[in-house]
């Protein structure tokens, strides 16, 4: 660690906007398998993908287990580490939304984290539970 600063932290963290954007993925899209994360439309390498799922899962934020319909394939989940950043990535939408009005935000998204954010948190937290 660089320095006894929160944000730093949280910057050294995460490192990336791929990290959000598999958490994004999983909290949001149900996303679960690799080739989920690789067909997301950012487009994310494959050895950068490889690197951010087990950075996730060494610090607590994903869990990886064997899929029962296919021993060979993952299944990758938000932990309750990682359910907590929910939170935060609304507060991204919603900063992101009041700055650019051109963004693939869906209006009843927008409507709910604006007039009871916490209903939407807790909506979503039990949706991937």
């Amino acid at each position: 660690m660089r320095s006894d600063c929160p944000i730093s932290y949280a910057l050294d963290f995460f490192g990336d906007k791929w990290t959000f954007l598999i958490i994004r993925d999983l909290a949001f899209e149900g996303k679960k398998f690799y080739s989920d994360f690789l067909n997301s439309k950012e487009g994310i390498a494959t050895n950068i993908l490889s690197d951010r799922l087990k950075k996730l899962e060494q610090n607590g934020v994903v869990e990886k287990s064997v899929y029962e319909q296919l021993k060979t394939k993952k299944v990758y989940a938000l932990t309750e580490k990682g359910r907590q950043l929910i939170p935060v990535l609304v507060e991204m939408i919603l900063w992101s939304a009041k700055y650019d009005d051109s963004l693939a935000i869906p209006e009843t998204f927008l409507e709910k984290a604006k007039t009871n954010k916490e209903a939407l948190v807790t909506t979503l937290m039990a949706r991937i539970e």
